[in-house]
């Protein structure tokens, strides 16, 4: 083990993947850090948050790519290149830009494999950050993922901590369907072991951490407290979801009858 930030985590998966296969690509703004003005030499910032981070000094320009500020074109482009045998990793800087390129993602991306009749997979893994508590604005701060968990063709991810950040990008990259994969920002300083050598998280599998939190005597607080006890205890993190799979599915009936004790009739 190895204590790694959650940012690490993710820069350590994509060199891992893209030494592995030489078919993954990223696409985003930024994220071979630009062309350094009239110089023309790149800074490799690596995206708003840093994630691709030195990625084009030992990949070069045709495989980490700076693109113009169009969503649209980052997915469509993505999705076209998975159509054509690569697996590329779009890049939407804030998850509120979803909206922008909504049509690519849930009607195109999503729905290749079935309109193909199962002879087409798009392998294509789409990264963006979300979440609130950082200062950046209503238009930048939102929590969407679960407009597109409804979305048949799609696998979402949502990493709490840098193990399971570094293995479900991994198995993101490697899975033959379009990913939505979210990183909450506040997460990214954030230290956690993360196993050393290949590691991989699989999807559908939910983890058991911690206790529920629930404080005062409010419903959620009590819905906390019955829950935690129900669950022996631990916090289930879901890490993955798709339309009708069953995440979590051998501790569904532990799920639904905490559910099931929820507050009071009457009482908010």
């Amino acid at each position: 083990m190895a204590e790694t930030t959650f940012r690490q985590a993710l820069n350590d998966a994509l060199f891992e993947e893209m030494r592995r296969d030489e078919r993954v690509i990223i696409l985003g703004e930024d994220v071979s850090g630009g062309a350094g003005g009239s110089s023309g030499e790149r800074d490799a910032s690596g995206g708003i948050f840093g994630v691709s981070k030195g990625l084009i000094f030992e990949f070069g320009e045709e495989r980490v790519i700076d693109t113009p500020i169009s969503e649209s074109a980052i997915i469509g482009a993505g999705a076209g290149a998975a159509l054509a045998g690569l697996r590329p990793i779009s890049e939407i800087m804030f998850a509120d830009f979803v909206g922008v390129c909504m049509d690519q993602i849930y009607n195109q991306a999503a729905k290749f494999r079935y309109m193909f009749g199962g002879k087409a997979s798009c392998p294509l893994v789409i990264r963006t950050a979300m979440g609130a508590g950082m200062n950046m604005g209503a238009q930048h701060s939102q929590t969407i993922y679960p407009i597109l968990t409804g979305v048949p063709g799609l696998k979402i991810v949502v990493p709490s901590n840098a193990a399971d950040a570094k293995g479900l990008l991994k198995t993101a990259i490697r899975d033959d369907d379009p990913v939505v994969f979210f990183e909450h920002k506040a997460l990214y300083n954030r230290k956690a072991d993360v196993p050393e050598g290949e590691h991989l998280v699989p999807f559908g599998d939910a983890a058991r951490r911690g206790r529920l939190h629930g404080r005062g005597d409010r419903p959620h607080g009590r819905v906390c407290r019955e829950s935690d006890r129900r669950l022996e205890g631990k916090r289930h993190h879901l890490r993955s979801d798709r339309p009708a799979h069953a995440v979590a599915a051998r501790h569904r009936d532990h799920l639904r009858e905490s559910r099931a004790h929820g507050p009071p009739r009457g009482r908010r």
